[in-house]
Protein backbone atom coordinates (compact mmCIF):
# COMPACT_ATOMS: atom_id res chain seq x y z
CA UNK A 1 0.00 0.00 0.00
CA UNK A 2 1.27 3.51 -0.82
CA UNK A 3 0.41 4.57 2.72
CA UNK A 4 1.28 1.57 5.49
CA UNK A 5 -0.07 1.20 8.85
CA UNK A 6 0.27 -1.44 11.43
CA UNK A 7 -1.99 -2.78 13.94
CA UNK A 8 -0.92 -2.99 17.22
CA UNK A 9 -1.56 -6.13 19.56
CA UNK A 10 -2.02 -6.08 23.15
CA UNK A 11 -0.84 -10.05 23.86
CA UNK A 12 -0.62 -11.21 27.88
CA UNK A 13 -1.39 -14.63 29.44
CA UNK A 14 -2.86 -15.22 33.05
CA UNK A 15 -2.56 -18.23 35.09
CA UNK A 16 -3.46 -17.91 39.02
CA UNK A 17 -0.30 -17.08 41.41
CA UNK A 18 -1.43 -19.29 44.17
CA UNK A 19 -0.71 -22.39 41.45
CA UNK A 20 2.74 -22.10 41.35
CA UNK A 21 4.63 -22.29 44.63
CA UNK A 22 2.84 -25.42 44.93
CA UNK A 23 3.49 -26.97 41.88
CA UNK A 24 6.78 -25.43 40.92
CA UNK A 25 6.80 -26.97 37.11
CA UNK A 26 3.93 -24.93 36.13
CA UNK A 27 5.96 -21.96 35.59
CA UNK A 28 8.62 -23.13 32.83
CA UNK A 29 5.29 -25.20 31.45
CA UNK A 30 3.06 -21.92 31.41
CA UNK A 31 6.18 -19.49 29.73
CA UNK A 32 7.30 -22.35 27.37
CA UNK A 33 3.35 -22.19 26.37
CA UNK A 34 3.16 -18.25 26.63
CA UNK A 35 6.28 -18.01 24.08
CA UNK A 36 4.72 -20.70 21.34
CA UNK A 37 1.91 -18.52 21.40
CA UNK A 38 3.34 -15.72 20.79
CA UNK A 39 4.33 -16.84 17.53
CA UNK A 40 0.87 -17.61 16.28
CA UNK A 41 0.22 -14.05 16.39
CA UNK A 42 1.23 -12.51 12.76
CA UNK A 43 4.27 -11.01 11.45
CA UNK A 44 1.95 -7.96 9.87
CA UNK A 45 1.02 -6.37 12.88
CA UNK A 46 3.16 -5.06 15.99
CA UNK A 47 2.71 -7.16 19.30
CA UNK A 48 2.89 -5.05 22.68
CA UNK A 49 3.95 -7.71 25.35
CA UNK A 50 2.02 -7.72 28.37
CA UNK A 51 3.84 -10.48 29.68
CA UNK A 52 2.42 -13.68 31.71
CA UNK A 53 0.40 -12.34 34.45
CA UNK A 54 -0.17 -13.75 38.07
CA UNK A 55 -0.74 -11.02 39.99
CA UNK A 56 -3.25 -7.45 40.16
CA UNK A 57 0.05 -5.74 40.24
CA UNK A 58 1.24 -7.53 36.58
CA UNK A 59 -2.02 -6.83 35.18
CA UNK A 60 -1.59 -3.27 35.92
CA UNK A 61 1.46 -3.26 34.36
CA UNK A 62 0.25 -4.46 31.66
CA UNK A 63 -2.42 -2.12 30.88
CA UNK A 64 0.14 0.59 31.31
CA UNK A 65 2.08 -0.83 28.50
CA UNK A 66 -1.35 -1.45 26.66
CA UNK A 67 -2.14 2.09 27.23
CA UNK A 68 0.74 3.62 25.91
CA UNK A 69 0.89 1.56 22.96
CA UNK A 70 -2.38 2.66 22.13
CA UNK A 71 -3.49 -1.02 21.33
CA UNK A 72 -6.23 -1.46 18.57
CA UNK A 73 -7.17 -5.10 20.38
CA UNK A 74 -5.86 -7.49 23.11
CA UNK A 75 -5.44 -10.80 22.82
CA UNK A 76 -5.31 -13.02 25.70
CA UNK A 77 -4.00 -16.54 26.14
CA UNK A 78 -5.85 -18.17 29.12
CA UNK A 79 -3.06 -20.74 30.34
CA UNK A 80 -5.03 -22.39 33.22
CA UNK A 81 -8.19 -21.20 35.40
CA UNK A 82 -7.16 -17.46 36.68
CA UNK A 83 -9.53 -15.17 38.86
CA UNK A 84 -10.48 -12.40 36.82
CA UNK A 85 -8.11 -9.41 38.39
CA UNK A 86 -5.06 -11.14 36.79
CA UNK A 87 -7.46 -9.84 33.57
CA UNK A 88 -9.43 -6.49 34.40
CA UNK A 89 -6.83 -4.70 35.12
CA UNK A 90 -4.87 -4.92 31.82
CA UNK A 91 -8.25 -3.46 30.15
CA UNK A 92 -10.10 -1.57 32.04
CA UNK A 93 -9.00 1.71 30.73
CA UNK A 94 -9.02 0.50 27.12
CA UNK A 95 -12.06 0.81 24.80
CA UNK A 96 -10.94 -2.20 22.56
CA UNK A 97 -12.38 -5.91 22.43
CA UNK A 98 -10.59 -8.54 24.20
CA UNK A 99 -9.88 -11.81 22.48
CA UNK A 100 -10.29 -14.64 25.35
CA UNK A 101 -7.89 -17.12 23.73
CA UNK A 102 -8.84 -20.69 25.46
CA UNK A 103 -6.40 -23.49 23.76
CA UNK A 104 -5.64 -26.51 26.10
CA UNK A 105 -2.27 -27.80 25.06
CA UNK A 106 -3.37 -31.75 25.20
CA UNK A 107 -6.22 -32.73 22.97
CA UNK A 108 -7.10 -35.69 25.34
CA UNK A 109 -6.53 -36.72 28.81
CA UNK A 110 -4.46 -39.67 29.50
CA UNK A 111 -6.97 -40.20 32.75
CA UNK A 112 -5.16 -43.16 34.90
CA UNK A 113 -1.80 -40.56 34.21
CA UNK A 114 -2.77 -37.23 34.85
CA UNK A 115 -1.71 -35.86 38.11
CA UNK A 116 -2.96 -32.40 39.43
CA UNK A 117 0.48 -30.24 37.79
CA UNK A 118 -0.22 -31.95 34.54
CA UNK A 119 -4.10 -31.31 34.97
CA UNK A 120 -3.54 -27.40 35.90
CA UNK A 121 -0.69 -27.26 33.40
CA UNK A 122 -2.22 -28.90 29.92
CA UNK A 123 -5.85 -29.44 30.36
CA UNK A 124 -7.78 -26.72 32.23
CA UNK A 125 -7.62 -23.76 30.19
CA UNK A 126 -11.27 -23.40 30.10
CA UNK A 127 -11.79 -23.53 33.58
CA UNK A 128 -11.96 -19.59 33.31
CA UNK A 129 -13.68 -18.48 30.40
CA UNK A 130 -17.27 -18.11 31.39
CA UNK A 131 -15.51 -15.95 34.70
CA UNK A 132 -13.74 -13.75 32.10
CA UNK A 133 -16.75 -12.93 29.92
CA UNK A 134 -18.91 -12.46 33.00
CA UNK A 135 -16.68 -9.79 34.50
CA UNK A 136 -15.81 -8.62 30.85
CA UNK A 137 -19.54 -8.15 30.47
CA UNK A 138 -20.05 -5.91 33.87
CA UNK A 139 -17.28 -3.75 32.98
CA UNK A 140 -18.79 -2.95 29.81
CA UNK A 141 -16.20 -4.06 27.38
CA UNK A 142 -16.54 -5.95 24.34
CA UNK A 143 -15.44 -9.94 23.93
CA UNK A 144 -14.93 -12.47 21.75
CA UNK A 145 -13.75 -16.57 22.62
CA UNK A 146 -11.38 -18.54 20.89
CA UNK A 147 -11.81 -21.86 21.93
CA UNK A 148 -8.69 -25.07 20.73
CA UNK A 149 -6.04 -26.89 20.90
CA UNK A 150 -2.42 -26.94 20.55
CA UNK A 151 -1.26 -30.51 20.30
CA UNK A 152 -1.17 -31.53 16.46
CA UNK A 153 -1.71 -27.48 15.45
CA UNK A 154 -5.00 -26.33 15.49
CA UNK A 155 -5.89 -24.25 12.40
CA UNK A 156 -9.14 -22.23 13.07
CA UNK A 157 -7.82 -21.30 15.79
CA UNK A 158 -4.85 -19.67 13.70
CA UNK A 159 -7.42 -18.02 10.71
CA UNK A 160 -9.17 -16.86 13.96
CA UNK A 161 -6.67 -15.09 15.26
CA UNK A 162 -5.06 -14.25 12.17
CA UNK A 163 -8.66 -12.72 11.46
CA UNK A 164 -9.15 -10.65 14.23
CA UNK A 165 -5.46 -8.92 13.58
CA UNK A 166 -6.92 -7.93 10.21
CA UNK A 167 -9.98 -6.74 11.59
CA UNK A 168 -7.90 -4.88 13.87
CA UNK A 169 -5.81 -3.44 10.67
CA UNK A 170 -8.64 -1.24 10.15
CA UNK A 171 -8.63 0.54 13.42
CA UNK A 172 -5.16 1.03 12.72
CA UNK A 173 -5.74 2.54 9.14
CA UNK A 174 -8.27 4.84 10.29
CA UNK A 175 -6.32 6.11 13.34
CA UNK A 176 -3.36 7.17 11.35
CA UNK A 177 -3.75 7.93 7.64
CA UNK A 178 -6.43 10.84 6.95
CA UNK A 179 -9.68 10.82 4.36
CA UNK A 180 -9.29 13.64 1.35
CA UNK A 181 -12.27 15.38 0.19
CA UNK A 182 -12.03 16.92 -2.83
CA UNK A 183 -14.83 19.14 -3.58
CA UNK A 184 -17.93 17.84 -2.41
CA UNK A 185 -20.78 15.67 -2.67
CA UNK A 186 -22.95 15.56 -5.81
CA UNK A 187 -25.60 18.08 -5.38
CA UNK A 188 -28.70 16.84 -3.60
CA UNK A 189 -27.52 13.48 -2.83
CA UNK A 190 -28.16 14.01 1.01
CA UNK A 191 -27.87 9.89 1.56
CA UNK A 192 -24.09 11.19 1.46
CA UNK A 193 -23.78 13.94 3.13
CA UNK A 194 -21.48 13.69 6.69
CA UNK A 195 -20.78 15.41 9.64
CA UNK A 196 -16.58 15.56 9.61
CA UNK A 197 -16.68 16.06 13.13
CA UNK A 198 -18.77 13.09 13.88
CA UNK A 199 -17.11 10.93 12.26
CA UNK A 200 -13.72 11.30 13.42
CA UNK A 201 -15.09 11.06 17.20
CA UNK A 202 -17.04 7.37 15.95
CA UNK A 203 -14.58 6.27 13.55
CA UNK A 204 -11.06 8.11 14.19
CA UNK A 205 -10.73 9.14 10.62
CA UNK A 206 -10.02 12.44 9.89
CA UNK A 207 -10.87 14.57 7.39
CA UNK A 208 -8.66 16.75 4.66
CA UNK A 209 -10.47 19.50 2.96
CA UNK A 210 -8.81 19.77 -0.91
CA UNK A 211 -9.63 22.36 -3.27
CA UNK A 212 -9.70 21.17 -6.65
CA UNK A 213 -7.36 24.21 -7.79
CA UNK A 214 -5.17 22.68 -5.58
CA UNK A 215 -5.53 19.61 -7.44
CA UNK A 216 -5.13 20.76 -10.88
CA UNK A 217 -1.83 22.00 -10.01
CA UNK A 218 -0.52 18.72 -8.45
CA UNK A 219 1.41 17.96 -11.41
CA UNK A 220 3.05 21.26 -12.32
CA UNK A 221 5.86 20.48 -10.71
CA UNK A 222 6.66 16.67 -12.11
CA UNK A 223 9.31 16.75 -14.09
CA UNK A 224 11.55 13.53 -13.84
CA UNK A 225 10.81 11.63 -16.56
CA UNK A 226 12.05 8.33 -15.84
CA UNK A 227 9.19 8.36 -13.25
CA UNK A 228 6.67 9.43 -15.57
CA UNK A 229 7.48 6.73 -18.42
CA UNK A 230 7.49 3.99 -15.61
CA UNK A 231 4.17 4.91 -14.56
CA UNK A 232 2.99 5.50 -18.18
CA UNK A 233 4.19 1.66 -18.65
CA UNK A 234 1.95 0.42 -15.76
CA UNK A 235 -0.85 2.17 -16.79
CA UNK A 236 -0.70 0.34 -20.33
CA UNK A 237 -0.01 -2.53 -18.37
CA UNK A 238 -3.21 -1.87 -16.28
CA UNK A 239 -5.37 -1.25 -19.18
CA UNK A 240 -6.57 -2.49 -22.55
CA UNK A 241 -6.82 0.92 -23.92
CA UNK A 242 -9.50 1.15 -26.94
CA UNK A 243 -8.24 1.91 -29.77
CA UNK A 244 -4.93 1.31 -28.96
CA UNK A 245 -2.38 3.29 -26.78
CA UNK A 246 1.22 4.39 -26.32
CA UNK A 247 3.82 6.04 -23.46
CA UNK A 248 2.49 9.01 -25.32
CA UNK A 249 -1.05 8.76 -25.30
CA UNK A 250 -1.20 8.30 -21.30
CA UNK A 251 2.07 10.59 -20.74
CA UNK A 252 -0.65 13.49 -19.00
CA UNK A 253 -2.45 10.79 -17.15
CA UNK A 254 1.30 9.20 -15.92
CA UNK A 255 2.20 12.47 -14.66
CA UNK A 256 -0.77 13.14 -12.63
CA UNK A 257 -0.71 9.49 -11.47
CA UNK A 258 2.98 10.02 -10.00
CA UNK A 259 1.83 13.21 -8.50
CA UNK A 260 -0.85 12.07 -6.49
CA UNK A 261 1.09 8.87 -5.18
CA UNK A 262 3.65 11.65 -4.06
CA UNK A 263 0.50 13.74 -2.75
CA UNK A 264 -1.10 10.66 -1.04
CA UNK A 265 2.22 9.56 1.21
CA UNK A 266 3.11 13.60 1.74
CA UNK A 267 -0.63 14.35 3.54
CA UNK A 268 -0.61 10.58 4.68
CA UNK A 269 -4.05 10.01 2.70
CA UNK A 270 -5.39 6.52 2.48
CA UNK A 271 -9.16 7.60 1.44
CA UNK A 272 -10.29 10.07 -1.24
CA UNK A 273 -13.90 11.42 -2.17
CA UNK A 274 -14.44 13.29 -4.86
CA UNK A 275 -16.79 15.28 -6.96
CA UNK A 276 -16.44 18.21 -9.76
CA UNK A 277 -18.95 19.85 -10.60
CA UNK A 278 -17.24 22.74 -12.43
CA UNK A 279 -17.61 23.61 -16.38
CA UNK A 280 -14.27 21.06 -17.12
CA UNK A 281 -12.37 23.39 -18.95
CA UNK A 282 -8.48 24.29 -19.43
CA UNK A 283 -6.59 22.62 -16.83
CA UNK A 284 -9.86 21.50 -15.00
CA UNK A 285 -10.88 19.66 -18.23
CA UNK A 286 -7.82 17.96 -18.69
CA UNK A 287 -7.57 16.21 -15.02
CA UNK A 288 -11.42 16.17 -15.44
CA UNK A 289 -11.18 13.68 -18.24
CA UNK A 290 -8.37 11.28 -17.00
CA UNK A 291 -9.19 11.24 -13.26
CA UNK A 292 -11.02 8.20 -13.63
CA UNK A 293 -8.07 5.70 -14.20
CA UNK A 294 -5.70 7.66 -12.09
CA UNK A 295 -7.96 7.23 -9.30
CA UNK A 296 -8.26 3.15 -10.00
CA UNK A 297 -4.10 3.61 -10.11
CA UNK A 298 -4.00 4.62 -6.72
CA UNK A 299 -6.96 1.91 -5.33
CA UNK A 300 -5.11 -0.99 -6.96
CA UNK A 301 -2.46 0.32 -4.45
CA UNK A 302 -4.60 0.58 -1.44
CA UNK A 303 -5.81 4.41 -1.39
CA UNK A 304 -9.46 3.72 -1.27
CA UNK A 305 -11.26 6.37 -3.93
CA UNK A 306 -14.93 7.08 -4.28
CA UNK A 307 -16.93 8.86 -6.69
CA UNK A 308 -19.49 11.56 -6.43
CA UNK A 309 -18.07 12.91 -3.17
CA UNK A 310 -19.45 9.92 -1.04
CA UNK A 311 -17.03 9.27 2.14
CA UNK A 312 -19.08 6.56 3.94
CA UNK A 313 -18.55 3.88 0.75
CA UNK A 314 -14.60 5.42 0.77
CA UNK A 315 -14.53 4.16 4.14
CA UNK A 316 -16.21 0.72 3.00
CA UNK A 317 -13.95 -0.09 0.43
CA UNK A 318 -10.83 0.65 2.64
CA UNK A 319 -12.03 -2.03 5.07
CA UNK A 320 -12.95 -4.08 2.29
CA UNK A 321 -9.56 -3.30 0.48
CA UNK A 322 -7.36 -3.67 4.18
CA UNK A 323 -9.19 -7.36 4.95
CA UNK A 324 -9.54 -9.09 1.59
CA UNK A 325 -7.25 -7.44 -0.50
CA UNK A 326 -10.14 -5.97 -3.03
CA UNK A 327 -12.94 -3.20 -2.75
CA UNK A 328 -14.62 -1.92 -5.65
CA UNK A 329 -17.40 0.94 -5.42
CA UNK A 330 -20.71 -0.32 -6.42
CA UNK A 331 -24.58 0.15 -6.64
CA UNK A 332 -27.46 -1.52 -7.76
CA UNK A 333 -28.25 -1.21 -11.37
CA UNK A 334 -30.70 -3.59 -12.69
CA UNK A 335 -32.53 -6.50 -11.71
CA UNK A 336 -33.23 -9.21 -14.25
CA UNK A 337 -36.39 -10.57 -12.81
CA UNK A 338 -35.95 -13.72 -15.93
CA UNK A 339 -32.51 -14.94 -14.54
CA UNK A 340 -33.77 -14.05 -10.68
CA UNK A 341 -30.57 -12.02 -10.74
CA UNK A 342 -29.48 -8.50 -9.78
CA UNK A 343 -26.64 -6.10 -11.99
CA UNK A 344 -24.94 -4.78 -9.50
CA UNK A 345 -21.83 -1.91 -10.48
CA UNK A 346 -20.28 1.56 -10.92
CA UNK A 347 -19.09 4.02 -13.61
CA UNK A 348 -16.06 5.48 -12.38
CA UNK A 349 -12.69 4.33 -10.82
CA UNK A 350 -12.19 0.77 -9.98
CA UNK A 351 -10.12 -1.83 -8.70
CA UNK A 352 -7.69 -4.06 -10.75
CA UNK A 353 -7.62 -6.25 -8.26
CA UNK A 354 -10.97 -7.37 -8.07
CA UNK A 355 -10.79 -8.17 -12.14
CA UNK A 356 -10.36 -11.53 -13.26
CA UNK A 357 -9.27 -9.83 -17.29
CA UNK A 358 -7.47 -7.46 -17.84
CA UNK A 359 -9.60 -3.73 -17.31
CA UNK A 360 -10.52 -1.70 -20.33
CA UNK A 361 -9.98 1.73 -20.66
CA UNK A 362 -11.92 4.52 -23.73
CA UNK A 363 -13.11 8.01 -24.33
CA UNK A 364 -16.46 8.62 -23.59
CA UNK A 365 -17.75 11.81 -24.70
CA UNK A 366 -19.63 12.54 -21.55
CA UNK A 367 -19.67 11.22 -18.17
CA UNK A 368 -23.26 10.55 -17.94
CA UNK A 369 -25.01 12.79 -14.82
CA UNK A 370 -21.94 15.30 -14.55
CA UNK A 371 -19.16 17.08 -16.11
CA UNK A 372 -17.56 16.56 -19.22
CA UNK A 373 -15.94 13.72 -20.63
CA UNK A 374 -13.16 11.57 -21.08
CA UNK A 375 -11.29 8.30 -20.37
CA UNK A 376 -13.75 5.62 -18.47
CA UNK A 377 -12.69 2.15 -16.86
CA UNK A 378 -14.62 -0.86 -16.94
CA UNK A 379 -13.20 -3.80 -14.44
CA UNK A 380 -14.54 -7.82 -14.76
CA UNK A 381 -15.11 -8.58 -11.25
CA UNK A 382 -13.87 -12.07 -10.60
CA UNK A 383 -16.64 -15.37 -10.66
CA UNK A 384 -17.93 -16.43 -7.39
CA UNK A 385 -18.83 -15.27 -3.93
CA UNK A 386 -18.66 -11.50 -3.43
CA UNK A 387 -19.83 -9.62 -0.23
CA UNK A 388 -20.73 -6.10 -0.24
CA UNK A 389 -20.28 -3.59 2.35
CA UNK A 390 -22.42 -0.27 3.26
CA UNK A 391 -22.24 2.14 5.80
CA UNK A 392 -24.70 4.39 6.38
CA UNK A 393 -26.15 6.52 9.74
CA UNK A 394 -28.86 6.75 11.85
CA UNK A 395 -30.99 9.75 13.03
CA UNK A 396 -28.34 10.06 15.92
CA UNK A 397 -25.39 10.20 13.88
CA UNK A 398 -24.31 6.58 14.96
CA UNK A 399 -22.58 4.54 12.09
CA UNK A 400 -24.52 1.21 10.85
CA UNK A 401 -22.55 -1.55 8.51
CA UNK A 402 -24.84 -3.00 6.37
CA UNK A 403 -23.55 -6.76 4.86
CA UNK A 404 -24.41 -9.30 2.53
CA UNK A 405 -22.60 -11.88 0.18
CA UNK A 406 -23.87 -13.46 -2.95
CA UNK A 407 -22.08 -15.47 -6.13
CA UNK A 408 -21.17 -13.13 -9.18
CA UNK A 409 -22.39 -15.40 -12.11
CA UNK A 410 -21.01 -16.09 -15.91
CA UNK A 411 -23.51 -14.20 -18.47
CA UNK A 412 -23.92 -11.07 -20.18
CA UNK A 413 -23.07 -8.14 -18.86
CA UNK A 414 -23.31 -4.42 -19.72
CA UNK A 415 -20.88 -2.96 -21.50
CA UNK A 416 -20.92 0.82 -22.01
CA UNK A 417 -17.60 0.80 -19.87
CA UNK A 418 -19.53 0.82 -16.59
CA UNK A 419 -18.08 -1.81 -14.20
CA UNK A 420 -21.29 -4.67 -13.55
CA UNK A 421 -21.78 -8.20 -12.09
CA UNK A 422 -24.60 -10.72 -12.43
CA UNK A 423 -25.28 -11.27 -8.55
CA UNK A 424 -27.80 -14.26 -7.06
CA UNK A 425 -28.43 -14.09 -3.44
CA UNK A 426 -29.75 -16.91 -1.74
CA UNK A 427 -32.91 -15.22 -0.63
CA UNK A 428 -33.49 -13.75 -4.62
CA UNK A 429 -33.45 -10.76 -6.35
CA UNK A 430 -36.63 -9.17 -5.78
CA UNK A 431 -35.90 -9.74 -1.50
CA UNK A 432 -32.65 -9.05 -1.71
CA UNK A 433 -33.46 -5.30 -3.11
CA UNK A 434 -35.77 -5.14 -0.25
CA UNK A 435 -33.97 -6.26 2.15
CA UNK A 436 -31.01 -4.29 1.51
CA UNK A 437 -33.24 -0.79 0.91
CA UNK A 438 -34.98 -1.38 3.96
CA UNK A 439 -31.75 -1.60 6.02
CA UNK A 440 -30.97 2.47 5.19
CA UNK A 441 -28.03 2.44 3.41
CA UNK A 442 -26.89 4.90 0.94
CA UNK A 443 -26.74 3.99 -2.45
CA UNK A 444 -23.26 3.20 -3.12
CA UNK A 445 -21.74 -0.17 -1.05
CA UNK A 446 -18.44 -1.59 -1.71
CA UNK A 447 -17.94 -5.47 -3.24
CA UNK A 448 -14.38 -7.51 -2.38
CA UNK A 449 -14.17 -10.55 -4.18
CA UNK A 450 -14.78 -13.87 -1.51
CA UNK A 451 -17.04 -14.25 1.58
CA UNK A 452 -15.78 -11.61 4.33
CA UNK A 453 -18.83 -11.05 6.70
CA UNK A 454 -17.23 -12.98 9.49
CA UNK A 455 -14.19 -10.10 9.52
CA UNK A 456 -16.48 -7.46 9.09
CA UNK A 457 -18.14 -8.70 11.94
CA UNK A 458 -14.94 -8.36 13.95
CA UNK A 459 -14.09 -5.13 12.16
CA UNK A 460 -17.60 -3.30 13.92
CA UNK A 461 -17.26 -4.96 17.22
CA UNK A 462 -13.65 -2.94 17.24
CA UNK A 463 -15.37 0.01 16.11
CA UNK A 464 -18.55 -0.81 18.26
CA UNK A 465 -21.22 -0.32 15.64
CA UNK A 466 -23.94 -2.44 14.53
CA UNK A 467 -24.44 -4.87 11.78
CA UNK A 468 -27.08 -5.86 9.30
CA UNK A 469 -26.58 -9.33 7.61
CA UNK A 470 -29.19 -9.13 4.31
CA UNK A 471 -28.04 -12.44 3.48
CA UNK A 472 -24.94 -14.86 3.08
Amino acid sequence: MLVETRARIGVFSIALGAYLPQFPSLVPEFESQYEAFKRNIPETVDLIDGGMVTTKEQAMAAGDKFRSADVDLVILQLLTYATSYNMLPAVRDLDVPVVLVNVQKKKAPDYENTDIPTWLGTLYACGAVGEMVADLERAGKRHAVITGVVEGGDPQVQAEIEDWCRAAQVRRRFRDTNLAQIGRPYPGMMDLYIDETNLYHRMFLYTKQFDWEKMWAIADHMEDESLIRSKARDILATFDVEGGATEETVWEMARYVVAFEQWVKEEKIALVASHYDGFAQGKAGVLDSMLIPAFSMLIRDGVACAVEGDIKVAMAMSILKTISGTGQLSEMYSIDFEKDICIIGHSGSGDADISETKPTMKIVPVFHGKTGGGYLTQFYPKLGPVTYLGITQDADGHYKFVVAEGINEPGPIFTFGDTNMRMRFACGAREFCNRWSEAGPTHHMAAASGRHIDTILKVAKIFNIPVDIITR
